[in-house]
């Protein structure tokens, strides 16, 4: 285990090293201090490191993250894990708006709450949430899980593509085209596998599907054009 202070060195002298010099080290834990809200930090990282971070983040925490697996001993703000690519973030606390934007691969998980447009545009992450999400989470979808143990606030799914919604609370409202679907044996075994990863106990059974009806992306002729 090697510790490093955000009190000592700025996020530009941590991303550095965390890129350049970390890897020829060959530490496979390594641990942040001081994190204070700061911005970017552990951005774009590429190697098979565990690091925990000891407080709270500001945002785009875990941005790009390859292979690393980041573990946040608090809250974060905006867009933790932003098209992330493979390994895991996991946060502790609670998460700002847009958490896992973009993510073409990889695991979030967040503890608590998070805000709006959870998993906007995702397209291939996993996303696990604990207790709640904001409106328009899952907005324009494109592929991957997000589940959901908590509630949804207002446009869950709104204009979702192939992406794939497990809730187990109550739905505000859903968006345009998002729709409810019967659980098959394959999003059981989905929902219990994304579970198995993180600290969360709940049952399958106890999960809505939400998917795409497909009426908005695909052309119908007689639409007249007016969608």
């Amino acid at each position: 285990m090697e510790r490093v202070d955000l009190n000592q060195m700025s996020v530009r002298q941590l991303n550095h090293y965390l890129h350049h010099e970390l890897p020829k080290k060959g530490v496979d834990q390594l641990e942040i201090g001081n994190p204070n809200g700061f911005h970017n930090i552990a951005v774009g990282l590429d190697i098979p490191v565990k690091i925990d971070i000891r407080g709270h983040a500001g945002y785009f925490l875990g941005g790009m993250n390859k292979q690393a697996k980041l573990i946040v001993h608090g809250n974060v703000g905006w867009s933790v894990a932003e098209n992330i690519m493979s390994g895991q973030v996991w946060v502790k606390g609670f998460a700002s708006q847009c958490a896992g934007a973009s993510g073409h691969g990889g695991l979030l998980f967040i503890e608590g709450s998070s805000s709006s447009r959870c998993g906007i545009s995702m397209k291939g992450c996993d996303i696990v949430v604990g207790e709640d999400v904001g409106h328009m989470s899952a907005f324009m979808a494109q592929a991957g899980h997000l589940v959901i143990c908590g509630n949804a606030g207002a446009g869950l799914g709104d204009s979702i593509y192939e992406a794939i919604i497990y809730i187990r609370g109550k739905i505000h409202s859903l968006g345009s085209d998002a729709q409810e679907e019967p659980m098959r044996e394959g999003d059981y075994e989905k929902v219990k596998n994304l579970l198995n990863q993180t600290n969360i106990n709940y049952s399958p059974k106890e999960f809505k599907r939400i998917a795409s009806a497909r009426k908005l992306y695909q052309w119908n002729t007689d639409a007249n054009q007016e969608y």
